[in-house]
């Protein structure tokens, strides 16, 4: 692992002003890849070595990633306090708190095997509080600061904003891997109706804010082509949040009281079919966008990492679906959906190599053409890069 790690072209200390949070979002796409690669229905799972593999190296990338970004708060704090005051990049601190769940969540699920039952369940449990303690903080702070600091309007309302709102749900999708390794009793109640709660605290946060993101992109047009892509963040509270009820549905036998119990496998089924449904429907009307955009001559973007962590929830989801309905065709969605969040991590991977290669990223940011007023032209453009 240390290895691979230490051969990726990492961001110069000279070129560290311009790193974002938003980079997180590839140490998410790619852990990603190994645990919805495990998830899949028996008889398609990816081998258990390989997916190890692509965890190993997510957690080089976040180790990484995380040095770089502590750099950049000591030698370019100004640049910093910027980037959190910025509307169009202060959500991306919510991907912080992914990055550490997913990497966390996967030395509990596809990790084990490289560093051991115990120190898996360790590495989750530190960096579930942490990635958990982070996403409430965005959360609240992000939304905040929206309102007090920030001056927005509706006709920039853009995905991106959900992602300090998502953080909870992925918080409560990988919590109940923890469940079976705590005392039993109320130690493990308490966790299961904890995740429940984070639940609840991210679905209603996103049903208030989608309606902004659709009713912007219905009144004011198509988004500008650099950030077209994040159309696809919209899957990941739908496809989280389909994951989650699913995995609390996997360990609530014997954790809380009936009838309690065969509740959550109700709403496993209940909850989470339509709003798969809904999920698809999207994910039709953001590749329809894509599609145009590309066409347009849209050129690659960190927002391609878009198109990676929000599918693979949509791997998980359909996953838990098919676990719990028994449904064939729910375990053919996944693998199909596990297909296209391989392509689009490779093409992502391909396209931050060779912007890292070449000086490209991370690199000053430039105008975005077509973002709706010119007071988020710089935040628009520092996203993407």
């Amino acid at each position: 692992m240390v290895t691979v790690v230490q051969s990726l072209p990492f961001p110069r200390a000279s070129r560290v002003r311009h790193l974002g949070p938003n980079w997180y979002a590839s140490v998410m796409g790619t852990a990603i890849v190994g645990s919805a690669g495990a998830a899949l229905p028996a008889g398609s799972r990816v081998p258990v070595p390989v997916c190890a593999v692509v965890w190993a190296l997510s957690a080089g990338c976040l180790l990484m990633l995380m040095g770089s970004r502590v750099r950049h708060w000591v030698r370019h704090r100004d640049q910093a306090v910027a980037h959190l005051l910025d509307p169009g990049m202060a959500p991306f601190y919510g991907c912080l708190a992914m990055a550490l769940l997913a990497v966390g969540g996967g030395a509990l699920t596809v990790g084990r095997p490289l560093i051991g039952t115990g120190a898996a369940v360790a590495v989750d449990s530190v960096l579930f509080v942490a990635g958990t303690a982070v996403g409430l903080a965005s959360a609240v702070a992000v939304p905040y600061l929206m309102a007090v600091r920030h001056r927005v309007e509706p006709g920039q309302a853009t995905p991106v904003w959900l992602l300090p709102l998502v953080a909870p749900m992925v918080s409560a999708a990988l919590g109940p891997l923890l469940v079976p390794h705590l005392p039993a009793g109320q130690p493990r109640e308490t966790l299961l109706l904890a995740c429940f709660a984070l639940f609840g605290v991210s679905l209603l946060a996103t049903l208030l804010m989608l309606p902004l993101v659709f009713a912007r992109l219905i009144t004011r047009g198509p988004l500008p082509l650099a950030l077209t892509p994040t159309l696809f963040l919209v899957l990941g509270p739908l496809g989280q949040s389909t994951t989650a009820v699913g995995n609390f549905a996997d360990v609530a036998p014997g954790v809380v009281p009936a009838p309690y119990d065969q509740g959550f496998g109700l709403l496993a089924v209940l909850y989470g079919v339509p709003v798969m449904g809904f999920a698809l429907l999207w994910l039709g009307l953001a590749s329809a966008h894509v599609v145009r955009a590309l066409q347009e001559g849209m050129r690659f973007s960190m927002t391609w990492w878009a198109f990676t962590f929000p599918v693979g929830t949509c791997v998980t989801g359909a996953a838990a679906l098919a676990r719990h309905t028994g449904l064939a065709v729910y375990g053919w969605l996944a693998i199909g959906l596990y297909a296209l969040l391989v392509a689009a991590w490779g093409a992502a991977a391909v396209g931050t190599v060779r912007g890292l290669v070449s000086g490209e990223l991370p690199a000053e940011p430039r105008p975005v053409p077509a973002a709706p007023r010119s007071g988020t032209g710089r935040t628009r453009s520092d996203a993407v890069r």
